[in-house]
């Protein structure tokens, strides 16, 4: 049985970035945090709504507001996951 050695250079090509077709972290993120304001805009559009009396629908603006409020608060528990990775990342010793 032969065992072959690691190809460096193949590694490393595949460490350079992602494949194409491939959506990168950074900007999945920045979608995500597009998504939420986009939410957040929506949520204040039914709430508008609601105070002018253009609507008498409180279960939808209630959703809304609550889908907005949960986008942002995973976008919240994300960035802090991202921080103390980073942070656990800077306190490695090379």
């Amino acid at each position: 049985m032969k065992i072959d050695g690691l190809n460096a250079n193949k590694l490393i090509e595949q460490m350079k970035g992602p494949a194409k077709g491939d959506s990168s972290f950074v900007d999945t993120l920045k979608d995500s945090i597009k998504r939420v304001g986009e939410l957040e805009k929506e949520a204040d559009k039914e709430m508008e709504k609601l105070a002018k009396m253009e609507t008498d629908d409180i279960s939808s603006t209630m959703m809304a507001i609550e889908k907005a409020d949960l986008t942002f608060q995973l976008m919240m528990q994300v960035r802090n996951k991202i921080i103390s990775a980073y942070e656990e990342l800077m306190r490695m010793q090379v």
